[in-house]
């Protein structure tokens, strides 16, 4: 995430785009051999859309880019893939905990929801705070580690949840 400057310059960018115009560096040192060639690189670049944290890339250095998108899942397919994964696992549990697996799964998709949408945002100075659907994966597969035979109450798998949380 580069800073820009006074004139909204990004210069490790503008590095990059030197190298993908001119197939080279200027070396400010050597005098014989101002230009440095470089041969047989390729570049693979990754990003997301401006905000966050996230500059917003000049065009200049995005034509040299093909740009692959996808949209975000909608909320509805999540709750339906979770809710899927979640149900499979929970099938031979009490009807009680079974009926609590849907609560749960909603209640996870408005935490998500309201930390993706929250104040964590990523910024530059607090770039480690990123999240995505690995984070819901991930207290899907913390609820899906509890025993038949120690959670026979809703409370129970609450409990865990909170602690998957």
């Amino acid at each position: 995430m580069p800073k820009k400057e006074e004139y909204f310059a990004q210069p490790p960018l503008e590095l990059l785009r030197q190298f993908l115009d001119h197939k080279g560096w200027y070396d400010r040192i050597s005098k014989e051999k101002p230009f440095n060639k470089i041969e047989d690189i390729f570049f693979i670049a990754a990003m997301g859309p401006p905000g966050g944290g996230r500059t917003v890339i000049t065009g200049r250095l995005q034509r040299h880019f093909n740009i692959i998108t996808y949209t975000d899942l909608q909320e509805e397919s999540i709750d339906t893939i979770f809710s899927t994964i979640i149900n499979a696992f929970y099938y031979s549990f009490t009807q009680e905990i079974k009926d609590a697996v849907k609560p749960i799964v909603e209640m996870t998709l408005r935490v998500y929801d309201n930390v993706l949408n929250g104040p964590l945002k990523p910024t530059p100075n607090k770039s480690h705070y990123t999240f995505n659907l690995r984070d819901i994966s991930r207290i899907s597969q913390g609820l899906c580690i509890a025993d038949k035979r120690e959670s026979f109450e809703p409370v129970h798998i609450l409990r865990l949840w909170i602690h998957e949380n």
